[in-house]
C-alpha cells in the first residue's frame, strides 16, 4: 500500500501567519490553486480511498489532490489539525516564549497548557494508521494538516519519537510511503515552488 499524506492548501490565517488549529477556516484562492497544482504533480493516479480531516481546508484539498466529489471523502476525526488552545489564531511571533519553545523543539520542551501534546498527536495518529494498514488498498490519500503530518509521517518513517518534525511540512506538500505487512519506507515528496504566503 502506498500512502500519501498532503498538507491542505493555504488559507487566510496562513497568509497571515495565525495559528490555525481547530478553526474551520477554508482555502483561499492561492490554497484552491495550490491543490490543483499538486494533482497535476503526481500525474493520473488513482486514489483506491481518500481520507481527510473534518475541517473544510482538507476536505476541499483532499477533493482536488484526490479527483473525487466531497461526498466520496471519508472524514476522520483523528486526522484533525492539533488544538492550540489560547494560542489560536495567534502571530506566530506574538505567541510567546512557552509555546514558541515547544513548536520548534517538542522533543525538549512541554506543551504548554491548553496545547495538545505531542503525546496525543503520535496516539490518534498510530490509532488511524495502524487501521488504515489493515485495508487493502493500492493508493491511498490522507489530506491534513501541518502539525499533524509531522506525527503521521514519524510514524511510516519509523521514528524512534514517532514525529517527523523538521522540516515543516509546506502547503499542499505530498509525502508517499509505502506500507508492506507493517514495513514502511519513505518513497518521495512532491511540493510546489510556490511558497505558502504566495509570494
Amino acid at each position: 500500500m502506498k500512502i500519501w499524506i498532503a498538507r491542505h492548501g493555504q488559507t487566510r490565517l496562513n497568509y497571515e501567519k495565525r495559528m490555525q488549529g481547530l478553526t474551520d477556516e477554508p482555502l483561499n484562492q492561492t490554497g484552491i490553486r495550490q491543490a490543483r497544482n499538486a494533482r497535476r504533480l503526481i500525474g493520473d493516479v488513482t486514489f483506491d480511498a481518500v481520507y481527510a480531516s473534518p475541517l473544510d481546508r482538507a476536505i476541499t484539498t483532499g477533493a482536488i489532490i484526490g479527483n473525487v466529489d466531497r461526498e466520496e471523502i471519508l472524514i476522520d476525526q483523528r486526522l484533525i489539525e492539533v488544538d492550540f488552545g489560547k494560542y489560536e489564531q495567534r502571530k506566530f511571533e506574538a505567541m510567546g516564549l512557552a509555546m514558541t519553545a515547544y513548536w520548534a523543539l517538542p522533543e525538549l520542551f512541554p506543551p504548554p497548557a491548553t496545547v495538545e501534546s505531542t503525546r496525543s498527536m503520535r496516539a490518534r495518529s498510530a490509532s488511524f494508521l495502524k487501521e488504515l494498514e489493515q485495508k487493502d488498498y493500492d493508493n491511498v490519500l490522507i489530506s491534513c494538516h501541518g502539525g499533524i503530518m509531522r506525527a503521521l509521517s514519524g510514524y511510516l518513517a519509523d521514528r524512534r519519537n514517532g514525529l517527523m518534525w523538521r522540516p515543516k511540512p509546506k502547503n499542499c506538500e505530498i509525502r508517499v510511503f509505502e506500507s508492506i505487512e507493517g514495513h514502511h519506507q519513505f518513497i518521495r515528496s512532491y511540493q510546489q515552488e510556490e511558497n505558502e504566503h504566495g509570494k
